[in-house]
């Protein structure tokens, strides 16, 4: 018996979605068709001009611009980042340091801390329960 092996596909939002991009600017065709895992692995490797430039300028999807700004993406919500951001965009509220921009890195930055501090609790435990096994 002989096994067929079927081509993976996904649609064009969960590629732009791995590629970190935005789609509605991605090229109508990217947007129109599917994208197989081969293709995928192929623009991850090599990717085109207009890959490179979206990347490079943007627009940029909200995980990309909370990222690149340093918070989460409540945090770009609560501060009225709803749409996309170009890369100048991005720039610019660093410079101009807003509000809450501030406040949202203060939060993600002690969001941060607690997780640290919960990772090596949960580490000292583990390696003390396993100090009574031996």
């Amino acid at each position: 018996m002989t096994s067929h092996q079927t081509t993976q596909t996904m649609k064009p939002a969960t590629a732009a979605k791995k590629l970190g991009v935005y789609l509605e600017a991605t090229p109508a065709e990217f947007r129109e068709g599917v994208v197989s895992r081969a293709q995928l692995e192929q623009l991850q490797a090599d990717p085109p001009q207009w890959l490179r430039e979206l990347r490079a300028k943007g627009p940029h999807p909200r995980p990309v611009v909370a990222a690149r700004l340093g918070v989460s993406i409540a945090g770009l919500a609560r501060g009225g980042v709803t749409e996309p951001l170009t890369t100048e965009q991005i720039e610019a509220l660093r410079q101009e340091q807003p509000e809450w921009l501030v406040r949202e890195r203060a939060t993600q930055a002690e969001v941060r801390k607690e997780g640290a501090r919960i990772k090596k609790r949960n580490a000292e435990r583990a390696a003390r329960s396993g100090d009574r096994r031996s």
